[in-house]
């Protein structure tokens, strides 16, 4: 059990940006909602997974739709609340624990709202161990747990019910709600006993989150390199280091979609890296060389900073850092990556793990 106060948030929020590879939505904006919320209600408890009793109702939280639309239409705390209650009304039970779906972005400290204003605890967990952009694409889902009843709440007071029969029709469903709401929501889902969370929760990821953040702030303090500190905290690989030059993006059915090219600098001067994003990084590639897939996670990082740059905030000029972090072990398994490898998202490669890559580069290289 762990005491999150109002400046954890600051860490917290870094850290998830890393592990949002790109996607989750501005961290920013989910950091300033939890904070006001803490400032008004208190913090909140971080629990362990394991503290659940068997009967236990946990439910994650979460933005739903596409990040650039979050820079114009800001969430706010009712919208969370009123997903949240919605959520209950229809099981007829109150939440005993709150969690998030993923840890990345705004998505990482959005539960914080709910969970100070409830007076709940948060599992330090999640259920994809960084961020991905449909709802089925969680571990969750490997474990037979239904992402609905779920709930939808827009920024007009809306609330809308979705009980579908698997996973994948609740993430079609939910999109061309969304859609309607105004490009994105916030939603509450995958309700789950204990024993269920015990199984498909990334264990820790919350706090791992705060632990990367505090080490790029803690570099910053020492006048050393921030991205070495993320490389260290993350156990992730540098694939490339550059200048953005070009960025293509656009909103497409509750998707912010496109690519970006980034041209090297220092050690890869003369090399030019391709990212191809549906609102999370999925595939960095070199000519027609990969050198990072999904599932394992793509992290773009200020040079100078460490500041986790995400797909909304990708722009010509910036000078970057490129990680390859590897995935939570259940996503490399056949189920896994029929569900969220490279050929689900329509890139005709094989998934090959980012450390499997990283070392051929070496090899090659010596």
């Amino acid at each position: 059990m762990r005491i999150i106060e109002v400046q954890d948030l600051e860490a917290i929020a870094l850290g998830g940006a890393v592990y949002g590879t790109g996607g989750g939505g501005d961290p920013y904006l989910g950091k300033l909602l939890a904070q006001h919320a803490m400032r008004l209600h208190g913090p909140v408890t971080l629990i362990d997974v394991d503290s659940l009793d068997d009967d236990a109702l946990v439910i994650s939280v979460a933005g739903i739709g596409a990040p650039t639309v979050l820079l114009e239409k800001l969430p706010n705390l009712e919208q969370v609340l009123n997903s949240l209650a919605a959520l209950e009304s229809f099981l007829g039970r109150k939440a005993t624990a709150l969690m998030s779906a993923e840890v990345g972005g705004l998505n990482s400290t959005i539960p914080f709202c709910a969970a100070s204003v409830r007076g709940l605890p948060l599992v330090d967990g999640d259920t994809m161990g960084r961020a991905f952009p449909e709802i089925q694409m969680t571990l969750c889902t490997l474990h037979g747990i239904a992402a609905s009843p779920l709930a939808l709440a827009d920024e007009k007071g809306n609330a809308v019910m979705v009980d579908a029969v698997s996973n994948k029709y609740t993430e079609r469903f939910v999109r061309s709600i969304t859609m309607e709401m105004g490009g994105s929501a916030l939603g509450a889902m995958y309700s789950m006993d204990g024993r269920q969370a015990r199984q498909a929760v990334v264990r820790g990821s919350i706090g791992k989150a705060l632990a990367t953040g505090r080490a790029i702030f803690e570099a910053r303090a020492r006048h050393a390199d921030p991205v070495q500190a993320a490389l260290l905290a993350t156990g992730g690989f540098l694939i490339h280091t550059g200048k953005v030059v070009d960025v293509q993006r656009g909103t497409d059915g509750g998707f912010s979609r496109g690519q970006a090219r980034i041209v090297g600098l220092d050690g890869f001067d003369g090399e030019e890296l391709s990212l191809l994003f549906q609102n999370e990084f999925l595939l960095a590639r070199r000519g027609e060389q990969v050198l990072v897939s999904t599932p394992d996670l793509i992290v773009l990082l200020d040079l100078e900073s460490g500041e986790p740059v995400t797909g909304e905030l990708l722009r010509y000029g910036l000078r970057v850092a490129v990680l390859g972090i590897p995935c939570v072990s259940q996503w490399r398994s056949a189920a896994g990556l029929e569900l969220v490898g490279p050929r689900y998202f329509g890139y005709d490669v094989d998934y090959v793990p980012v450390e499997q890559r990283h070392m051929s580069r070496d090899e090659t290289v010596a």
